[in-house]
């Protein structure tokens, strides 16, 4: 990549989208970023980066984007702390608005003095007037409504108002009202287990560790006094053959992997629906032998050194698969709880349920789909689904028994004395040929990919080939991308780690085609990103741990700090002033210490090698 001085113009605009211009390196180093770069991330963003126009036209085009919303998509408050939002109209119209609560109570909102003169957007006298939003509203995602009379319907339609039932025109955005920290906190320091689910295999397991196993281990080491477990990333890989071994390259974040369900558990599920005493009372006798041929197969892989993950879902997939016919069938409560699961889900989950079909046919990559199975929404997909609505339902089902399954367990972990039980871990993004990438479509960036500038430990920077959520579509969305993901990654967790929480507060993109260290950071609201976590943390009643380690701005550990999300720290690198190994009494007090993490050799490498 060739590499010329920004202008000014680009400089300026790099500044408005949160695209780092210069930083410094891991020596201390100040780089500056070539403007092939900026141009390749801003083009990420659907910026025209032409030429020196296109660049002024974008510049004018972001100062005049706040005025086009008649209500802002995203205002976010911290509990206690009033706050303000803005809303725009045609210049002279009246307007009031409300907080419309989570619960459908309506708040009014106090309009406040607001100098600012009126904008002229495309020919339109836009103006703006300022409403106080209350200190004492609850915690949760409320939404402002903003109404204005039908005589500047024209007009007003160009800022997002839409006539009502009672032909007012009405304007919507959220309203998301966060708390300060954490509401769950620990009192005393606690020590838990860190386990890879895969490997936690036993003589019952199906190639693979599940959750009846991580049960078992968290069972054992409750008797031992040990608050909780901490175990890999559990997102979903592909469907098909052959799976991805990373769990830190999954295919969604939003759902579970099947593959850690027991069958076991499901069978006691589906006899205990069927009102019957035995599966051999449930289902047909070929039915009971081919289970039987496939709990033998997916079983003796156990005894292979080497994780079979292939062979030990070919086996679980198809039984599950025979399971769910027979559950299909049964009107039963733990059924009518899959459709309110279904409902709560919504179309995420019919998304995600799809893809996997789709991915049974067509394979994996959606890029090398038919073009008109690249979107969830064209009618082509809408055809496929109906074609196959009996497999689509199977998928969906899956993650309703994985969800029922985790929960278990946690209560389970719970109920043996464990204070925390199961801390889940939060991978940093997802595969571009992925359910993510395809399902959220123009809210992650394309031309671009995730990973890390250079460090001591890589000097030739990473690439992790994930696409990023892009930081301008979570505030069109209201961030509900990143609830709807944390909502689903807190379930069945009493504590949640992030990995690379640097990633809530700025990304290292790396342009298509481009060197690792020839990308630039690009920053997120944290804020706002804190403040979605914080939130479902606590509706979760979970901790929140933040993987701080590597290149970690000051930033990011201050804001952790100040809202007490735990740091980690890892014993082999923490060292005193004269490079001799801390005792754990010096350590921050608000962190995860652990021996080693998975981007580490292993403990036994470590000790060899000493």
């Amino acid at each position: 990549m060739t590499t010329t001085t920004p202008s000014p113009t680009l400089l300026q605009l790099a500044e408005r989208y949160g695209v780092a211009t210069s930083y410094h390196n891991w020596r201390g180093e100040h780089v500056e970023v070539p403007a092939e770069t900026l141009k390749a991330v801003l083009a990420a963003l659907d910026i025209d980066v032409t030429d020196e126009h296109t660049l002024t036209e974008a510049l004018r085009a972001a100062d005049e984007q706040p005025w086009r919303h008649g209500v802002p998509p995203t205002t976010m408050v911290r509990q206690g702390s009033a706050g303000e939002v803005a809303i725009h109209v045609p210049h002279g119209a009246s307007v009031d608005a409300v907080a419309v609560l989570e619960t459908g109570e309506s708040v009014p909102l106090q309009q406040v003095d607001n100098w600012n003169g009126p904008a002229n957007i495309d020919g339109l006298e836009v103006g703006e007037a300022s409403f106080r939003i209350p200190n004492d509203l609850p915690l949760g995602w409320h939404r402002v409504r903003a109404t204005m009379g039908p005589e500047a319907a024209a007009q007003a339609e160009m800022l997002g108002y839409r006539p009502d039932e009672d032909a007012r025109l009405v304007a919507t955005g959220a309203l998301i009202v966060v708390p300060e920290r954490p509401a769950t906190q620990l009192d005393e320091p606690v020590w838990g287990l860190m386990t890879q689910m895969y490997q936690l295999r036993s003589r019952r397991s199906w190639a693979v560790g599940d959750l009846a196993d991580l049960q078992v281990l968290g069972q054992w080491g409750a008797e031992r006094d040990a608050d909780f477990v901490l175990i890999n990333p559990v997102h979903a890989p592909d469907p098909v053959t052959p799976i991805t071994p990373s769990p830190y390259l999954p295919t969604t974040r939003q759902f579970i992997d099947p593959s850690i369900l027991s069958v076991e558990a499901v069978i006691d599920e589906v006899v205990v629906a069927s009102g019957k005493s035995s599966l051999a009372d449930v289902v047909d006798a070929s039915t009971l032998r081919r289970l039987s041929d496939l709990t033998r197969d997916a079983r003796l892989a156990n005894t292979g050194e080497m994780i079979d993950r292939d062979r030990g879902w070919l086996a679980k997939v198809e039984a599950l698969w025979l399971l769910f016919k027979v559950a299909v069938r049964l009107d039963h409560e733990r059924w009518r709880a899959f459709g309110d699961f279904c409902d709560e889900e919504a179309e995420p989950l019919v998304n995600f349920a799809t893809w996997c079909v789709l991915a049974e046919q067509f394979g994996s990559d959606w890029r090398e789909w038919p073009e008109a199975l690249q979107t969830p929404h064209s009618p082509e997909v809408e055809a496929f689904r109906q074609q196959h609505a009996l497999r689509v339902q199977f998928y969906a089902w899956l993650q309703f028994e994985a969800r029922q399954q985790s929960i278990a367990t946690q209560d389970a972990l719970r109920d043996a004395g464990m204070s925390i039980g199961v801390m889940r871990d939060l991978a940093v993004g997802v595969a571009g040929a992925g359910a993510d990438a395809w399902a959220l479509g123009p809210a992650m960036a394309r031309g671009v990919t995730v990973g890390a500038p250079p460090d001591a430990f890589n000097q030739l920077g990473q690439n992790w080939g994930q696409p990023p959520l892009r930081p301008d579509s979570l505030y069109l969305q209201g961030y509900e991308p990143m609830r709807a993901l944390l909502r689903n990654a807190f379930a069945g967790a009493g504590a949640l780690r992030i990995d690379h929480i640097l990633g809530f507060f700025r990304l290292w993109w790396v342009p298509a085609g481009a060197s690792a260290d020839a990308g630039t950071y690009v920053a997120y609201d944290y804020d706002a990103m804190l403040g979605v976590l914080l939130l479902e943390a606590g509706r979760a009643g979970a901790i929140v741990v933040g993987e701080d380690l590597g290149v970690v701005s000051d930033l990011t550990r201050e804001q952790m700090r100040q809202r007490h999300v735990y740091g980690t720290q890892i014993m082999w690198f923490e060292r005193d002033a004269q490079g001799r190994p801390k005792a754990p009494a010096d350590y921050r007090v608000e962190c995860l210490a652990t021996v080693t993490t998975h981007d580490l050799p292993p403990t036994a490498g470590y000790l060899e090698l000493a």
